[in-house]
């Protein structure tokens, strides 16, 4: 089998060696996660699936720093955020497992219907078998969690395809399941590139496909998913957009940039604050501001404490980064601060004047760069924010409570932020946008409710 090298991406250190699943290991995988695994979990009372992921939790959480240090280290993420991904990781596994215990069903009341007085119908909620979870680089233990716990909080069997580039902590966590005494074949990682993810979205023992990812690969994903009409739960790109109004705090404003852009994720971020529109009224305190809370940051060493933004992914993730500064330059925008590249790592880059036709600042910019664009009219803000093709989340700045309701509403998202970065996410909340975001809302108390389906039992005659 080919073996890749997972190697830290801001010092090229070698950190392990994975085997790569060949194409034709694929069918003998699935078809055992579809037999023996999906029938162990569906037979599994909730009760014990419940045990199940509570046991998985404690034992993530007693690894904890030696999961946030791998994670840091085959990611590029600051580690005082991959402590927060591994902590956000133990809460997930500790909430499905309450939700394994609320799966209800419904009595629908038949004597709705002229003739159907005297019969009872209830619904059931069952596993829908073998479920393929596709997880991205940015946040892999986090979004892993989302995907496995719910799937087998519902009953299901769980195949897991981590990415590429850092597959390390979720393979770990992989053994800490088994540890946990996962039933054989109910989850298992395998692991491999697009051509793999094809294939699950393709098989026909596996009934449904969650993948976190580009929305290139989303649209691959479900073209793919819809040969055997199994259920596909995208969560795809975003260009989230924060609006500042004139009656606006700046210096509150200039940090949910910082904090949701620039030194989160290394502004690897799908919900990360990624197009910057102000009023002109207040637009240059903003930028001053903006650039002085920048200046603080310190770029370097992920594993160090004080480091605030440490290497992207790759080295060709950052080169991208940086073709766009470049792009947004030449489009007639000005580059004020950053915007350096060094091997993985990109220096936190400011942009003013930026035109709101720039193509690039309609793209996803997956690196910390922060675009400002000004406007004079909240009408005119709105319409810029939904001109882009993704709808994932949005932010508005106002004093207003009436405004900030109105922009609200009006603008074409699955969530809006009001006086805050667009870079949250709580695993309670429904999270995921519209347009070319996918569509799907993926949380705690959502998704384990969509890896089941209904059936209905009407009892003919069950009333007197």
């Amino acid at each position: 089998m080919p073996v890749i090298t997972v190697r830290n991406p801001g010092t090229g250190e070698a950190l392990g060696d994975v085997a790569e699943h060949e194409p034709g290991q694929v069918d003998t995988i699935v078809t055992g996660a579809a037999g023996e695994g999906r029938r162990a979990m569906a037979a599994m009372p909730a009760h014990e699936r419940e045990a199940l992921l509570r046991r998985i939790a404690g034992l993530i959480e007693a690894e904890q720093e030696d999961l946030a240090r791998l994670l840091a280290a085959e990611n590029g993420k600051p580690i005082q955020q991959t402590r927060g991904e591994v902590q956000a990781a133990v809460r997930i596994f500790r909430a499905y497992a309450g939700e394994a215990t609320r799966l209800f069903g419904r009595q629908i009341p038949l004597d709705a219907v002229p003739g159907l007085e005297r019969h009872l119908a209830v619904t059931v909620r069952e596993p829908l078998g073998v479920v393929a979870a596709l997880v991205p680089f940015n946040y892999p233990v986090e979004l892993y969690a989302h995907k496995a716990a719910a799937a087998l909080a519902a009953g299901n069997a769980v195949l897991v395809q981590p990415p590429l580039r850092c597959p390390l902590a979720v393979l770990r966590v992989a053994e800490l399941v088994e540890v946990a005494g996962v039933p054989d074949r109910a989850h298992q990682v395998v692991i491999g590139g697009a051509a793999l993810s094809q294939s699950l979205a393709a098989h026909p023992d596996i009934a449904a496909v969650s993948l976190t990812g580009s929305t290139t690969a989303g649209r691959e994903i479900a073209r793919l998913g819809a040969a055997t009409l199994k259920k596909v739960c995208l969560e795809l790109g975003g260009n989230d957009a924060l609006i500042v109004c004139a009656d606006a705090d700046p210096e509150e404003a200039a940090r949910a940039v910082v904090l949701g852009r620039l030194a989160r994720g290394n502004g690897q971020i799908c919900c990360a604050v990624k197009r910057v529109y102000v009023q002109s009224p207040i637009h240059d305190a903003v930028v001053d501001a903006l650039l002085a809370q920048t200046a603080k940051l310190t770029v370097g060493d992920q594993l160090l404490e004080p480091t605030d933004v440490g290497p992207l992914i790759a080295q060709a993730a950052a080169e991208r980064v940086e073709a766009a500064v470049r792009t947004l330059v030449g489009d007639g925008a000005r580059l004020v601060a950053g915007g350096g590249r060094n091997g993985a790592f990109v220096d936190p880059a400011v942009l003013v004047d930026v035109p709101a036709a720039s193509r690039a600042f309609a793209e996803e910019i997956f690196g910390p760069v922060a675009p400002v664009a000004r406007f004079d009219d909240v009408d005119e803000a709105v319409a810029m924010a939904n001109e882009s093709p993704y709808g994932l989340q949005a932010a508005v700045f106002t004093r207003d409570i009436g405004r900030a309701f109105d922009v609200a509403r009006r603008l074409d998202v699955g969530g809006v932020v009001v006086n805050g970065s667009t870079a949250l996410r709580a695993e309670n909340l429904p999270f995921g946008g519209t347009k070319d975001t996918g569509g799907y809302r993926e949380g705690v108390h959502d998704t384990a409710l969509d890896l089941t389906r209904q059936k209905t039992i009407i009892v003919m005659d069950a009333f007197r």
